[in-house]
């Protein structure tokens, strides 16, 4: 139970990054299992290791081929093109929102984020700020759309790490998050077109 509050205290303390956080937070578990609970052992920790190992192995291969991918549709210039098109299309704040949604749900499927918003957010910015969309509520837009892509069929790399996981196959995976998928979708159009939700706590705190 303490392990979210070390995790997320640590991150938003600045104590140490997220990525140090997921160490932090595999050592502490292991005290507790050992020494606290003690409900693990050595053999029992070589079989923990060794299936930690092939889940690891399994994630990374789907997104060294994800971050591949990526880097050839960043030198084919390809975010762009589809990105300047979309945004040339209609003068309509209505449905340029709606296209750039499509544009980031689908390239959040084959794209790593922090690539996705390195190169989309600079050319889609000077357009929304342009139709009067508030920064904030963009960045908000923009983060949505990209996490919803990580679970979207059928490349979304979560979908991976879940089949992985649960020990079961992408198909059952993907039937299984389709209901999710259609109600995450529905929040983002609200985030999208009721700004006072997603801008709440942004204006309150000023």
């Amino acid at each position: 139970l303490l392990s979210p509050v070390i995790i997320l205290g640590g991150i938003y303390g600045g104590i140490f990054t997220p990525t140090e956080a997921a160490a932090v937070s595999v050592v502490y578990s292991l005290i507790i299992g050992l020494f606290v609970h003690k409900e693990l052992n050595f053999k029992q920790m070589l079989d923990v290791t060794k299936r930690a190992c092939e889940t690891t192995a399994t994630i990374l291969v789907v997104i060294g081929c994800a971050t591949g991918f990526s880097k050839v549709l960043t030198l084919g210039r390809i975010p762009t093109t589809v990105a300047t098109l979309l945004t040339t299309m209609t003068d309509s704040k209505v449905l340029i929102l709606l296209l750039i949604n499509l544009l980031l749900l689908l390239v959040g499927c084959f794209m790593e984020t922090v690539c996705a918003i390195m190169i989309l957010a600079p050319i889609l910015f000077p357009v929304v700020t342009a139709l009067g969309v508030d920064p904030v509520h963009f960045g908000i837009i923009m983060v949505t759309n990209l996490a919803i892509g990580f679970i979207t069929p059928p490349l979304g790399v979560n979908l991976f790490v879940a089949s992985r996981v649960g020990k079961t196959t992408l198909d059952v995976v993907i039937k299984g998050i389709i209901p999710f998928l259609v109600l995450m979708i529905a929040t983002l159009m609200l985030i999208t077109y009721v700004p006072a939700i997603s801008m709440f706590l942004p204006n309150l705190l000023g």
